[in-house]
């Protein structure tokens, strides 16, 4: 399948906004490595003008829907070069934050980019996921509070150690198990759920979904838990799990009321010999 003009303009967008915001410091450090305090008491300055600027190319080259692609693909794109200069540059007590925010603005980038593949008719703006809800802002803002309020009284504990790396490898096993699924289910993938049957739509149990009836869903469970021990963050740890469990728990009957609904049989069938993949949760069934 062809990557749709949208899609495009969003990878063209992430990957020259990743370059910007990464390539002048490196070119800097490397040439000027005795000046590198200097450059730290600038960095903001930089990424100021250097973000300014990249935004009024993208006002004067797109418009719309484009722009608004170009715009948010941009802004992702310069979070996933700062967060690796971060990781590079830093202080040890805030390289985890650095490996946080390039794993934060990948997956969204990733979802965006995902749909714009598999499924361009469904491509806009909430593609990004990133207005995805109150409670989601919510999450992410306190875990940014917890891992602050920790570095700051403990900076010690928040140096990158085995537990922040097992939690990027959760990351980008979640990653690979959310993106297979949706390039297996392409068209008949949402990031909303249907509640009226489409003419395409078809029940998928190839693929990933031969192991897991919700791979999707697996996949960002196990990413939203991943990104706090990446942080080393307990609270939100622990809060993310159980916050994690109980909306998919919500969001697993929901589906499959509505999947139940479409494919009758079929449905019942593929429940009883493929398991959620979720932790403690069956799904609905109508034996039950």
């Amino acid at each position: 399948m062809i990557l749709c003009y949208e899609g495009k303009v969003g990878l063209g967008s992430f990957i020259t906004s990743l370059i910007i915001a990464t390539l002048p410091e490196i070119l800097l450090w490397i040439e000027f490595s005795c000046y590198i305090h200097q450059l730290l008491v600038n960095v903001w300055l930089i990424h100021l003008f250097q973000y300014g600027f990249l935004n009024l190319l993208i006002f004067l080259t797109f418009k719309g829907l484009l722009y608004q692609v170009a715009v948010r693909s941009a802004f992702l794109g310069y979070i996933f070069g700062v967060g690796i200069l971060i990781f590079i540059l830093a202080s040890l007590s805030w390289r985890c934050f650095g490996i946080y925010i390039t794993v934060l603005s990948f997956f969204h980038f990733s979802e965006f980019f995902t749909i714009a593949w598999t499924n361009p008719k469904a491509v806009s703006i909430d593609s990004f996921i990133l207005n995805h809800s109150l409670a989601y802002n919510t999450a992410a803002c306190s875990s940014w509070i917890e891992y602050f309020l920790e570095r700051y009284y403990y900076p010690q504990l928040k140096s990158p150690d085995f537990i922040s790396y097992v939690g990027l490898i959760i990351c980008i096993c979640g990653e690979i198990v959310r993106k297979l699924a949706m390039f297996t289910a392409r068209d008949n993938f949402n990031h909303l759920v249907q509640m009226e049957k489409s003419k395409t739509h078809q029940l998928v149990t190839n693929g990933v979904y031969k192991f897991v009836r919700h791979p999707s869903y697996v996949g960002w469970f196990y990413w939203s838990i991943g990104t706090q021990l990446i942080l080393k963050n307990p609270v939100c740890l622990l809060a993310y799990a159980v916050a994690s469990w109980q909306f998919f728990y919500n969001r697993v009957i929901l589906e499959e009321i509505t999947l139940l609904r479409f494919f009758g049989e079929d449905y019942i069938k593929y429940q009883e010999n493929v398991g959620t993949g979720l932790p403690f949760i069956s799904g609905y069934k109508l034996n039950t």
